[in-house]
């Protein structure tokens, strides 16, 4: 059983009637998916031995409901992309991000996810300067590599953007 955190509720997300609280089902819906993301394998370089690592015993990533990485696009909330991305890889990194179910998310871990890293000089051609030039980022880690910590700052950072207040207009 899920224990809210009831100061994150803001008075509008409840409903009292005779003495029963009631919730908006998209809060709870939040709630729920923020602590049971399920991420998509995708380490390219260096930067996946941390996110490896980030994995194992020590970092314990069981406790905030992400120990578990999905081989498989269709059964993944999250992916994160870690490593240098080739202009050759881009296509089928959008593919898969494609093939994840709604609603989905994407974190960039390492510089050279975000910019290319060491890799970008002028007249490059082979290495894409940013995943977020193919598919859209919720958190960015930099690093070069991102130690094991940011990766968990990034997933509670995801947390907090899940379960924010959402505008609707």
């Amino acid at each position: 059983m899920e224990i809210i955190d009831t100061q994150k509720i803001t008075p509008d997300d409840i409903q009292v009637s005779e003495g029963i609280g009631l919730f908006k089902l998209d809060v709870l819906l939040d709630k729920a998916r923020s602590n049971s993301l399920w991420p998509l394998t995708f380490g390219l370089t260096c930067c996946a031995i941390e996110m490896m690592a980030v994995g194992s015993a020590r970092y314990d990533l069981d406790r905030f409901g992400y120990g578990v990485f999905r081989p498989s696009p269709r059964q993944a909330d999250v992916m994160i992309v870690s490593g240098t991305i080739s202009r050759k890889m881009a296509p089928r990194i959008k593919t898969l991000y494609d093939q994840m179910p709604a609603p989905k998310y994407v974190i960039a871990m390492g510089g050279c996810a975000i910019a290319g890293g060491p890799f970008k000089y002028p007249g490059q051609y082979a290495i894409l300067e940013g995943i977020d030039k193919i598919i859209p980022v919720d958190v960015y880690i930099p690093g070069c590599p991102p130690r094991p910590e940011a990766l968990i700052s990034a997933i509670l950072k995801l947390q907090e953007k899940i379960t924010a207040p959402k505008i609707k207009v």
